[in-house]
């Protein structure tokens, strides 16, 4: 229920964050602003005691998300990422939410999946380990199958967390109308559209018979990917709450000691995580959402393992095609067309003016190129692009959400492995191949081939349609002056001419 008791909920977020030491350590880590902290500080400090204590030995910060709920460890999941927000510190401290969580017991676990497969544990495999992996959903066993000897990872959902995310998510939709409320400009950032997209993904991670079905898609796009693995699935030993994988052996992403041990290149490692990225985005519109390095390992071959598919994100071909364009127009420093582009898809509203959106857009991108990633504040770069979007009207567009949320932790990522990789330069080569595929005059024949495809399905139903348009003319009260019967006949003759067409075509070329 999103009513006013949700306010205890928000209470308590402030107070353990203040209880368990996180609030100073976030604030420092931000560089907060004086007014803030003091706001802040005077806020939580009062109720302190109504908040979690949490595990003393964690750092504050992890202590007070994980005391906090599933919710709020995912948030924690994106900060670990961004050394260049939060500091390599608090960004260090923070990546044991990845899969480092504690975990729930093992005879719980193998209660849960006996429950859910219907068998006994023993009669599935001769040997499963105690938990290897946990994080805010669930955690993961290695196990043995009995019948083959492989070895296999099994997934088991957390206890009753489902319960603790609707719970979490709750206070989250009423915390959107508290901010609409004071701040009516804020309602131009949709805050309740991005809570429904949180909760929309989330729910869906809490299916695993989902996330199977979604690990078996991503897997047959991405089986030609050179350097690039995924865990194949074992649907008979997979339900709603438990799921079997192959198992995937190989050096954490986010051990870079680890990687360096076993002489993987990191600079090349951290441009072919992005590149995969932007590849699996555009090419295939459907693309890991969750590739921090907790679901990221590298095999002894040097190959990228990605796995835990409980977010996925996809995003139609118009959409492709338009975030591909602003992408090559600050690759290219086009700002005119980059603004274009956002006026083009409504992304900015009609009247504003086009050349000075551009040149806003200029500030934002000159920056960046001839400067390594060390040299450029991310936090200060979206800071202004905030400032951009809200003097020119810009909406939350809720379908890139995903894609701007996972393109953040992707940068995250490359960036561990080598903090002197240019985003740009990396991804223009990906880019540039899908603008050629995708814009150009090849791309126009394979719209029009799809079109009379489209067209052809109808082919069927043309007599019915014809007859049906007569008919209503025929009934309808005498027209308004305008085009004659005649103009009206020969207008629907066209159209069931380019329907017979489009059938004749379609069917040859299907």
């Amino acid at each position: 229920m999103r009513g006013p008791h949700n306010i205890w909920r928000l209470i308590r977020t402030g107070a353990t964050l203040e209880r368990t030491g996180a609030m100073k350590v976030v604030l420092d880590a931000m560089d907060a602003p004086a007014p803030l902290r003091i706001v802040a500080r005077a806020f939580a400090w009062p109720v302190q005691w109504l908040g979690v204590k949490g595990d003393p030995d964690m750092p504050p910060v992890t202590r007070a998300l994980t005391a906090l709920g599933p919710a709020y460890i995912k948030f924690g999941q994106v900060l670990s990422t961004r050394p260049d927000v939060v500091g390599d510190e608090l960004a260090t401290q923070l990546r044991v939410l990845q899969d480092q969580l504690p975990a729930f017991s093992s005879e719980v676990a193998r209660k849960c999946i006996e429950d859910e497969l219907g068998r006994p544990v023993d009669e599935m495999f001769s040997e499963l380990s105690e938990p290897v992996a946990a994080a805010s959903i669930a955690q993961v066993h290695k196990a043995r199958l009995r019948e083959t000897g492989e070895e296999v990872a099994v997934k088991v959902l957390r206890p009753d967390v489902e319960r603790a995310f609707r719970k979490d998510i709750d206070a989250f939709y009423f915390a959107a109308s508290v901010v609409e409320f004071l701040s009516p400009a804020s309602r131009r950032l949709h805050p309740h559209d991005v809570i429904a997209h949180f909760e929309g993904v989330v729910l869906g991670e809490l299916d695993l018979r989902l996330e199977s079905a979604s690990a078996s898609e991503f897997s047959a796009n991405t089986m030609n990917d050179a350097g690039f693995q995924v865990p194949g699935i074992r649907w008979h030993l997979s339900g709603r709450r438990v799921m079997t994988l192959d198992w995937a052996e190989g050096s954490g992403m986010g051990d870079n000691d680890a990687l360096d041990a076993a002489g993987h290149n990191r600079p090349e490692l951290a441009a072919r995580v992005l590149q995969l990225f932007l590849s699996h985005a555009l090419r295939d519109g459907f693309f890991h959402a969750d590739m921090h390095q907790g679901n990221l390992k590298v095999a002894a071959n040097g190959n990228i393992i990605a796995y835990d598919f409980g977010i996925m994100g996809q995003i139609d071909e118009y959409t492709r095609r338009v975030y591909a364009e602003i992408l090559y127009g600050f690759i290219k420093r086009d700002y005119r067309r980059v603004a274009e582009v956002h006026f083009e898809a409504g992304y900015v509203p009609a009247h504003q003016d086009v050349d000075e959106f551009a040149r806003a857009l200029r500030a934002v991108g000159e920056p960046i190129f001839g400067v390594d990633a060390s040299g450029i504040s991310m936090g200060s770069l979206l800071s202004y692009l905030f400032e951009v979007t809200e003097r020119f009207g810009m909406e939350t567009r809720t379908e890139l959400i995903l894609l701007q949320r996972t393109m953040v932790v992707v940068e995250g990522v490359a960036r561990s492995l080598d903090p002197q990789m240019n985003i740009w330069d990396v991804a223009k080569p990906i880019v540039e191949s899908y603008i050629k595929d995708s814009i150009g005059p090849r791309a126009v024949i394979g719209d029009l081939v799809r079109t009379v495809k489209v067209l052809g399905r109808f082919g069927p139903r043309l007599p019915q349609i014809a007859e049906a348009a007569l008919i209503q003319y025929s009934q309808s009260p005498p027209p308004a002056p305008g085009p004659s019967p005649l103009r009206w006949i020969a207008w629907l003759s066209g159209g069931a001419l380019l329907l017979a067409v489009g059938y004749a075509a379609g069917m040859y070329l299907g």
